[in-house]
């Protein structure tokens, strides 16, 4: 065994020093070699048809990275309007609804262009590297081709020791040498014109892959923030009308004492005092009426703040001077009367079932900004430190080691990062349920159960 592996060896060594020794000959011009002028130019047009792929393979899986960036970036920037946009103010439902769809507009637009445009020209740029190797063998016989031809004719020409068995073998390795040659050739005559002509198909139907998916995206993208655009000019139409403004006080929350020989005033809405009451006519010369445009509102003594109205307008009703009966004295709060006759533990409170729903509403809140929990994530019966579960939606292929592969359908359990530094925005850890790999994974390749 170990003499046959010698062998192997020095046929090997044998073998590239007589070609390299070929090589040295042809450059110097000692010997000549085979040409084909026809073959040279197909591989020119191999050469740049290679480079070409390469080019617009690196740039567009740069152009992925980009879109996918802009992604987390854009879903970024809505989630923090979403939190600015109050609630009451007008539109608030239809700008949440609208930034989910723009979201899942950018994810379907990433996932189109790693479908239908980047696998597809993984699989062309991928028929380059086999090629070069049957050319570069190809070269390798052409080179022993040559040098058998060069032997073969000193046995020729060297007429002194003229030897008939190894003019034999000289011609019968020369033959062979230039069938593996020719063979090659032969193969390469047809394919690399095929390949050379097929990047016109390719090319179409890729490209137009690639601009009708951008046409969708920036059209459908297009309406949607149309739509945000209107909400907004509504908000900016609702300002300019007062329908958000702060109420004006008297400069505190509880009524004023009554003073003596005045009646109090009840006014139950903020338009302007139109005319004086005429038991008001009485009092004093000095006491003067409220200038017009002025708003004036007593409050109950109620520490909660009034619930802003749902509608876009405030409704107007005329203004009302309530004079209460000579006899009757409203009642007091520590010496203070309120406005309505009504003392604190005569106030209406918000119900029971009311406050507790807000307070499990802003629980939930806190614990999917805790663990960036998505909407729609169930986080119940739940095996310990995974926070979620999501099923894939795309096949996904890993590009590195620490990712993780897997097909569509396939459930994975979200888990944290061991090091929260190594977190990628648009990237999840997590563990697939069927055989435990645990890796990063695109979140936009899923959706959360």
């Amino acid at each position: 065994m170990a003499e046959s592996r010698g062998s192997l060896l020095a046929k090997s060594v044998q073998k590239h020093a007589g070609r390299a020794k070929e090589k040295i000959l042809q450059n110097l011009g000692k010997v000549d070699r085979t040409a084909d002028e026809i073959f040279d130019e197909h591989l020119q047009n191999f050469t740049r048809q290679q480079n070409a792929a390469n080019r617009i393979q690196k740039e567009f899986n740069n152009y992925i990275r980009c879109i996918r960036a802009a992604q987390a970036a854009s879903k970024s920037l809505l989630e923090a309007i979403g939190e600015t946009y109050e609630s009451q103010w007008t539109g608030h439902d239809l700008l949440y609804v609208q930034t989910q769809q723009i979201d899942m507009l950018w994810q379907d637009f990433s996932h189109k262009l790693a479908d239908q445009v980047l696998l597809p020209l993984n699989t062309y740029q991928g028929q380059f590297p086999e090629m070069r190797k049957k050319i570069d063998k190809r070269g390798r016989k052409l080179v022993d081709f040559d040098s058998q031809r060069h032997s073969f004719q000193a046995l020729q020409t060297n007429m002194k020791k003229r030897d008939d068995a190894k003019i034999a073998k000289g011609r019968e390795q020369l033959e062979e040498a230039k069938r593996t040659y020719e063979m090659l050739n032969s193969e390469l005559h047809d394919e690399l014109p095929a390949l050379y002509d097929s990047r016109i198909l390719f090319y179409v139907t890729n490209l137009q892959s690639l601009f009708n998916a951008e046409h969708v995206f920036h059209s459908e993208a297009s309406k949607i923030y149309g739509e945000l655009e209107a909400v907004v000019d509504k908000l900016a139409t609702d300002s300019q009308r007062g329908s958000y403004s702060l109420k004006k006080t008297n400069g505190s929350s509880l009524p004023r004492p009554a003073e003596k020989n005045s009646s109090p005033l009840i006014i139950n809405n903020i338009s302007p005092i139109s005319s004086p009451h005429p038991e008001d006519l009485t009092q004093s010369p000095t006491k003067k009426d409220p200038p017009k445009n002025e708003t004036t509102q007593l409050y109950a003594n109620d520490p909660t703040p009034t619930t802003p109205p749902k509608s876009n307008s405030t409704p107007t009703t005329p203004v009302e001077l309530v004079t209460p009966p000579a006899k009757t004295t409203p009642p007091e709060i520590n010496g203070e009367a309120t406005p309505d006759g009504k003392t604190p533990s005569q106030e209406p409170s918000a119900p029971a079932n009311e406050k507790a729903s807000i307070n499990n509403a802003q629980n939930n809140k806190n614990v999917q900004e805790l663990y960036d929990i998505p909407v729609g994530a169930s986080t119940d019966n739940l095996p310990p430190g995974v926070l979620y579960r999501v099923k894939a939606t795309y096949k996904y292929n890993r590009e590195d080691v620490d990712e993780l592969s897997f097909d569509v359908g396939e459930i994975i359990q979200v888990v944290e990062y061991d090091d929260p530094e190594e977190q990628e925005e648009g990237w999840l850890m997590g563990l697939k349920e069927n055989t435990g790999e645990k890796g990063m994974f695109p979140a936009n390749f899923t959706r959360p159960l």
